[in-house]
């Protein structure tokens, strides 16, 4: 898998910001690995940082949006069906469902930085009909920071990007953290909304 990965990046390298774009949307290898290659690119002069971070942020957005269009469109019988050639297992959609029954549109920005649902959870947002202006509006800006960290830590690492993982490790763990304390807060922010609205209701 990594042989084929790094084949995977070196092929994408020739095409700049196409390749970013590419490797992002097809999500055959995980997005920090591709965003940490445009890094490495940025350190070798190939390409901009700004750039390289716009393609990140379209490359990014555009595949969430086909997950959101499968979900809005095809539901679970097609995900049922087809979902293992786009790597995403019944667990993964269980699991973002009930993150977005429980925290609604709000965790569509939090769950992008925790794994299992970080791309799973634009399926349900598709299914339930949320608002496609609002999806995109919380998907570019989860994916902003996202990329600007993994360029920035892929062009001071250069020829060693291929370490990302290991170096970022102790960061992404506490972005994991602190978005889902971010998505608790929402939750408890949004049950007390409801509930004073009841009250009003009752009186």
């Amino acid at each position: 898998m990594k042989e084929f990965a790094a084949a995977f990046l070196l092929s994408l390298a020739n095409l700049g910001y196409v390749g970013i774009m590419l490797g992002l949307m097809v999500e055959v290898i995980p997005s920090e690995i591709v965003l940490a290659y445009g890094g490495y690119l940025v350190s070798q002069e190939k390409i901009s940082f700004m750039g390289a971070v716009m393609a990140g942020m379209i490359g990014g957005t555009l595949a969430q949006c086909f997950l959101y269009w499968i979900g809005c469109y095809g539901g679970r019988p097609f995900l049922k069906t087809y979902g293992k050639y786009l790597l995403i297992s019944k667990r993964h959609i269980d699991v973002a469902e009930s993150w977005f029954a429980k925290y609604g549109a709000g965790v569509i920005f939090t769950a992008r930085f925790i794994p299992i649902v970080r791309h799973a959870i634009s399926i349900p947002a598709g299914i339930s009909k949320m608002g496609f202006k609002k999806f995109i509006v919380y998907t570019m800006l989860a994916i902003l920071p996202w990329s600007i960290f993994f360029i920035y830590l892929g062009d001071k690492f250069g020829d060693n990007w291929r370490n990302i993982s290991e170096a970022a490790s102790p960061y992404v763990q506490a972005v994991i953290v602190i978005a889902g304390i971010s998505a608790a807060l929402y939750f408890l922010v949004i049950m007390f909304t409801k509930g004073r609205k009841r009250g009003k209701i009752q009186e």
